[in-house]
């Protein structure tokens, strides 16, 4: 399949359209294999191959730029561009990313994870053009999820002040299904709109009325308003042209020939332009067709009948999915709100149960942090449940409009510390830092299931502050069922104590140390509170131990081991403290397994790096 797919792309420019549909067979066919192996974002990326494959036939990267918003849709993009060997190794450890990466080839203008910044990095490369000279083309690719947000309305209002830039706009649409304004009508009006002829005539007709004395001008300003007036009435992008870009399509973006023709069109229009393509999310694949949404990020799969493997093992996202369901019917005031992910974050079961108090906001992870302030303050109990790495875009919201007002607003950050193979945009290694600098905000990491389920209750019953529960992705510790309790905020669990040396950590690292360090002399506190901690704890852990040892999935920068240093910093009596987190970097894709042994936190790690410092073996009487 390989030598194919190569044979076909050394001469992509002059492929016939049968040839280009049987190229994008073939791409089809590559990322359905690799990622059936290796995981990945396969639905966005099958609707977006015919836009790759002739994006890359017209334009010619990397002197052209493409910029991919998400980087879910851009698989076809990384094999067109000499990747096509390298992407058997996708997304896994040492191999390449499953995003754009401008450290990973030229042709990847922007470097991508978090969606929305498209048409922000093109209206910047536009610029660039503009002040340079350049000549060059600038695309952006957005999908309709994406292009929600408000940040690419920022960007193309900014972009319409401007004078004189030129980018395009693919508005990748798979979310609806072919509109009918795809047909004669629609092609009668990208004809006429797109060709040079009638561009040239109303050009040439502007220019003459403008030399009229005394009146030219503002005959143009009338004549442009009325021209959008009319295009208001009869052009279904008529919100785009009130925001100064002038709008085609939609077209099918799996029609080979109609979509080359409009793309060559409106890529030779100078200005600002948006560029409507409807396409089929899954397309090629019909596990992917029928199930979009099972199939965006996806696990090992049977790619002969699309079954995705299946963890043995409960997952904490499913722990928080059910017990949002119980404090859902016992609290009528709980709300949940999620930024587009009702699946990852285990709340679509909520929303199921009760439609009215469940809001699914978008990719708009700042509005869903006001919009849960504002709930609050009419007495309502809101749960915000979004990825601790998106959570990152809401953290003006969660200082001014949750912290300053005090409002007890629940955030559930799931996938916090590293989660493998998506990589550094998607690790959630800084909300223990960027959570614990807010003031009033309760910063929390629970060990297990048990531990998981009191603090969300804690949080609930108690409403007393801003409360951030963080949990990571995947497996989460077992314990015994219990009835609920309130955990006092602060309050640190002694799992073991005695030795020279004490271990302090939380969340699923505690289930590790207990592992690593079953027989080794030594304390292990589950420091289950970033924020607060307990004072007297710190003094009498610092009076005890020679040696302290500090493991958290965190940045060193402001996490856990950064508030127990400045617990203790008048300490006159103060043991060594070392500091095992993440690094002052970002951390690559991998197996979750493989980055957890390779930063030290898995059972074997922790016990060859106590030993290393002095710890001893329990001896047996």
């Amino acid at each position: 399949m390989r030598d194919r797919l190569k044979d076909l792309i050394s001469r992509i420019k002059k492929l016939t359209y049968d040839e280009t549909s049987e190229l994008c067979a073939e791409l089809r066919d590559y990322i359905i294999d690799v990622v059936s192996k290796n995981g990945g974002h396969l639905a966005s990326s099958l609707g977006a191959v015919e836009i790759s494959v002739l994006l890359h036939r017209i334009l010619s990267t990397p002197e052209d730029k493409i910029i991919w918003d998400v980087g879910h849709q851009a698989y076809a993009h990384k094999i067109l561009t000499g990747r096509i060997d390298e992407f058997q190794t996708l997304r896994t450890y040492g191999g390449i990313s499953g995003f754009p990466r401008t450290c990973e080839s030229p042709h990847d203008a922007f470097s991508v994870g978090h969606s929305s910044t498209s048409i922000s990095a093109a209206v910047g490369y536009a610029v660039g053009k503009k002040q340079q000279n350049k000549n060059n083309t600038i695309v952006a690719v957005i999908g309709d999820g994406s292009i929600s947000s408000g940040m690419p309305f920022e960007a193309m209002n900014q972009a319409s002040q401007i004078k004189d830039l030129d980018i395009t706009v693919i508005l990748n649409d798979n979310e609806m299904s072919i509109s009918p304004n795809v047909g004669a009508l629609s092609r009668y009006f990208n004809n006429l709109r797109t060709d040079p002829i009638y561009i040239g005539i109303r050009d040439d007709v502007e220019y003459l009325i403008s030399k009229i004395p005394a009146i030219g001008k503002n005959m143009i300003n009338v004549l442009e308003r009325v021209s959008t007036g009319l295009k208001t009435v009869i052009d279904p992008g008529a919100f785009f042209l009130h925001l100064g870009w002038d709008y085609y399509g939609p077209v099918d973006g799996h029609d080979i020939n109609a979509l080359n023709k409009i793309l060559k069109k409106v890529l030779k229009i100078k200005g600002l332009k948006i560029l409507h393509v409807i396409t089929k999310k899954g397309k090629g694949y019909l596990p992917a067709e029928k199930e979009p949404s099972k199939f965006h990020g996806v696990g090992i799969f049977n790619k002969e009948t699309g079954e995705l493997g299946k963890s043995s093992s409960v997952s904490a996202t499913s722990v928080v999915s059910d017990y949002l369901v119980e404090l859902g019917e016992n609290y009528k005031e709980l709300n949940v709100i999620t930024a587009a992910m009702p699946d990852g974050t285990g709340t679509k079961k909520f929303g199921e149960l009760f439609p009215n108090r469940y809001f699914d906001i978008g990719i708009s992870e700042e509005h869903a942090t006001t919009f849960a302030a504002g709930m609050c303050l009419d007495g309502l109990i809101p749960v915000v449940a979004i990825y601790s790495t998106f959570m990152q875009r809401s953290i003006d919201q969660i200082m001014h409009d949750v912290a300053l007002q005090n409002l007890p607003v629940v955030f559930l950050l799931d996938r916090g510390g590293v989660v493998g193979e998506d990589g550094g945009t998607h690790h959630g290694t800084f909300d223990f830092s960027f959570m614990r600098m807010i003031p009033e905000m309760i910063v929390s990491a629970p060990k297990d299931i048990e531990e998981l389920k009191d603090m969300m209750f804690t949080a609930v019953k108690q409403r007393l502050k801003p409360f951030s529960i963080r949990y990571s992705r995947g497996k989460i510790a077992y314990a015994t069922p219990r009835e609920r309790k309130i955990i006092e905020p602060g309050s640190v669990d002694i799992i073991k104590e005695g030795g020279k040396i004490a271990v302090i950590t939380n969340s699923y690292i505690v289930e590790f140390a207990q592992k690593g360090l079953e027989d080794i002399d030594c304390g292990i506190y589950n420091f289950r509170f970033v924020k607060p901690i307990d004072y007297n704890t710190v003094k009498k852990i610092c009076n005890m131990y020679k040696k302290v040892i500090i493991f958290e999935d965190n940045t060193v920068c402001g996490g856990l081991g950064s508030a127990f240093l400045e617990e203790c910093a008048d300490f006159e009596k103060k043991p060594i403290i070392i500091l095992k987190g993440i690094p002052d970097d970002f951390v690559e894709h991998g197996d979750q397994n493989i980055l957890r042994e390779k930063l030290g936190f898995s059972s074997n790690s922790i016990r060859n790096f106590m030993l290393s410092h002095g710890a001893e073996i329990e001896k047996a009487y």
